[in-house]
């Protein structure tokens, strides 16, 4: 099944900055494959998809956390939870691992 990615405002503006950086162009690959893989198959090995139980009792719906870089420094995740529609994905952020 393909997924529908939505981007919250945040999100938006998250890979926007990474785009636009030139120190962060591999970052910024390393994102765009991990939402080409969350648009095909969000629990696909690589991510490491698991559920953010402390996001998700704050905002009170299941939100995952994807891995969009590993064994780095600061290395960055992709935020996300399904919905509002069946097929629909909301990315909620893309950020250094917290």
């Amino acid at each position: 099944m393909s997924f529908r990615l939505l981007f919250s405002d945040q999100a938006r503006d998250d890979y926007r900055r990474l785009e636009e950086h030139p120190a962060l162009q591999k970052r910024f690959r390393a994102v765009r494959k991990t939402l080409a893989l969350l648009e095909t198959n969000p629990r696909h090995p690589s991510l490491h998809t698991h559920e953010y139980s402390s996001l998700t009792r704050a905002v009170g719906i299941k939100v995952f956390e994807a891995y969009a870089e590993n064994r780095t420094p600061a290395a960055y995740r992709v935020f996300w939870c399904y919905g509002p529609q069946k097929g629909d994905l909301t990315i909620i952020a893309i950020t250094p691992h917290p």
